[in-house]
């Protein structure tokens, strides 16, 4: 029997966003689950437009293959990790509607309040983060119900006021009075790396990794979040639109208050490249096990949109 050559990043990466996205849409589809009441047609649509509309689904992977590092893999994990990019989703449509950063387009497409309108895109942002928390909780993730408990709990912090929709209060205050490097790296911590931090330490405890092995993996993503922030400043500031698929240069016009901005392009080069040398010499316990996160901390680094 001829052996199978083992898949590339790439393919990986759209091997598990295909996974994700095909439980999404199963998810999201038109039956009422026991103890809802009807799934309103429109707001269906809208919570559709804005979780099946591609993407490189970059958060579920970090949380499938740092579950894989432990032996876990399956159903229960591929729920956990649509979970999140539910809750990413909502954040995307409601940073997009006019009263936060006003953009007319989402991974090449209209954004949700475009599509539909304002209230029907707050509906679904709304809708979508609740759902994330019903997957979880959820008995068919086949999880013990504790640990199940503790990813909620962790999913709620890197949410909430504390993580990413803290992140966003911050990130509108510094268009008013532009922080410091140190504020810069708080806000981008919670805005940003929250989520990515969480879909790390989620793996972790989906695979029942030790309390030591948990903490490397949470300073993983803490690293590789930071480097996603400063790839994106990057990009704000060198890529096209049409490359990204959304509004470019924005940070800037905005006025608001970016490391690469404040440093210039060449320091953050050098300390993107720290980032990922860090993220990856915190795998090296893991072995040759590591490999794919060690090929997604340098993926963050070369995306290109």
């Amino acid at each position: 029997m001829q052996e199978m050559t083992p898949l590339s990043f790439d393919e990986l990466l759209a091997v598990h966003a295909g996974a994700v996205e095909d439980l999404l849409r199963n998810l999201l589809d038109e039956r009422p689950r026991e103890g809802e009441i009807a799934r309103p047609e429109r707001l269906l649509a809208a919570m559709r437009h804005g979780a099946l509309n591609g993407g490189k689904r970059l958060r579920p992977f970090l949380l499938i293959e740092s579950a894989r590092l432990f032996g876990a893999q399956g159903e229960a994990v591929l729920r956990v990790a649509a979970a999140l990019e539910c809750v990413h989703c909502y954040s995307l449509i409601h940073d997009d509607l006019p009263a936060m950063d006003d953009d007319d387009l989402r991974r090449g497409q209209p954004t949700v309040h475009r599509a539909f309108d304002e209230a029907t895109a707050i509906l679904a942002g709304d809708s979508l983060l609740t759902y994330a928390f019903d997957i979880i909780a959820d008995e068919a993730t086949a999880l013990p119900a504790s640990t199940r408990l503790e990813i909620v709990l962790r999913l709620a912090r890197a949410a909430g006021i504390g993580g990413m929709a803290g992140g966003q209060a911050l990130d509108l205050e510094a268009e008013k009075a532009p922080p410091g490097e140190e504020g810069i790296v708080r806000l981008q911590a919670m805005k940003t790396g929250a989520l990515i931090r969480f879909a790390c330490e989620a793996g972790a405890l989906a695979g029942g990794a030790s309390p030591v092995h948990r903490e490397r993996l949470v300073a993983f993503g803490e690293a590789i979040g930071l480097a996603f922030q400063l790839a994106d400043d990057l990009l704000d500031l060198t890529a096209s639109s049409e490359t990204m698929g959304k509004a470019t240069g924005k940070d800037a016009a905005a006025g608001k208050a970016t490391l690469a901005g404040l440093h210039g392009e060449d320091w953050a080069r050098k300390q993107l490249e720290g980032l990922i040398t860090q993220a990856e010499e915190l795998l090296e316990p893991f072995g040759e096990k590591a490999d794919i996160l060690r090929e997604a901390a340098r993926f963050v680094a070369r995306r290109q949109h």
